[in-house]
């Protein structure tokens, strides 16, 4: 199992809600492996996880099977700086922080 993964609409290929599609390109730019499971195709998945984390929304979002928050938690973590940390945590360590330190490399160099 990844280290994230996510209930979305649709898959991650073609995500059918916007709020889906965040997602995905929020652990993208991270450059975080995560798996998906779509909602649409089965109704005991969606219910059960919005029982289970008592969450109402689509998606939702799990590091390492502890879950996180749906799609506006995520994107106010990736705002703050606060998704490097917490993939930090689980031993991930978020491309766009390589992408900076290389960045600060080039400047000095």
């Amino acid at each position: 199992m990844s280290i994230v993964f996510f209930t979305l609409q649709g898959t991650a290929e073609q995500p059918l809600c916007g709020f889906s599609k965040a997602v995905c390109d929020i652990l993208k730019m991270h450059g975080v492996p995560f798996e998906t499971q779509n909602v649409l195709a089965d109704e005991a998945l969606r219910s059960g996880n919005k029982e289970f984390t008592n969450w109402p929304t689509i998606p939702q979002v799990f590091f390492k099977g502890d879950f996180v928050g749906g799609c506006d938690i995520l994107l106010e973590m990736h705002r703050s700086g606060e998704l490097v940390d917490e993939l930090a945590k689980i031993g991930f360590k978020s491309q766009l922080v390589e992408q900076q330190n290389d960045n600060e490399e080039n400047k000095k160099s």
